[in-house]
């Protein structure tokens, strides 16, 4: 029997995966980790993330130095809410790694704060030079190819891969359905591929 393979995005649930994609970017190009390990750690979507500036993220203390903020400053696209969800510090050290490179590319800090934070090496079309959600998924089908993970992997992946993680961390379904913000518990736990499979296996491995 020929199993077909799922057209829905999965979430990075293995550990290694994650840690493979992240020395991935790690290696090739800070901005793509950045753009990853906000994902992950926030469990924000791809159209909020491309929109962020670099004020969203960071700030100059009275010393004239950049310094990364605790909260993420975000308005949702999609509902049009204001969200400041913690920064990970694991993600505030890749963060200050990414915008020191980006500091000496710049005219000034004050300059600095109003750029894209996801900065595209080209300017676009529309005269806007931060990536799209297009390249997004680019970028990650590359890195999934080249990690060799035999699922499909979207731009969802990161959204979903931060409720997967939540979900094994032991936090609530009702957090974590609050936090991506659905309608219903259900939704919550297909959206991060919790499976009927998955159920039954739990409750199996009582003793």
């Amino acid at each position: 029997m020929i199993q077909k393979v799922s057209r829905t995005v999965q979430p990075i649930r293995s550990q290694s995966d994650r840690d493979a994609l992240d020395e991935y970017f790690m290696h090739r190009n800070t901005r793509d980790r950045v753009m990853f390990a906000l994902g992950i750690y926030t469990g924000r979507r791809i159209s909020d993330l491309v929109s962020l500036n670099v004020r969203d993220v960071a700030y100059i203390d009275r010393r004239g130095r950049l310094c990364i903020n605790e909260r993420l400053k975000i308005r949702e696209k999609k509902t049009g809410k204001l969200a400041d969800p913690l920064i990970h510090p694991k993600v505030r050290r890749i963060l200050s790694k990414y915008l020191r490179l980006r500091r000496k590319q710049s005219e000034s800090l004050g300059a600095l704060l109003n750029e894209p934070l996801l900065k595209s090496r080209k300017v676009r079309h529309d005269g806007e030079y931060r990536i799209t959600r297009r390249h997004a998924l680019r970028v990650l089908s590359i890195a999934a190819g080249h990690c060799r993970l035999n699922y499909k992997i979207g731009t969802h992946s990161l959204r979903k891969t931060f409720g997967y993680i939540q979900h094994q961390n032991g936090t609530s379904i009702e957090l974590i359905q609050k936090i991506l913000n659905h309608s219903s518990p259900e939704i919550t736990l297909a959206y991060i591929g919790i499976t009927r499979d998955d159920m039954d296996e739990a409750i199996l491995s009582m003793d």
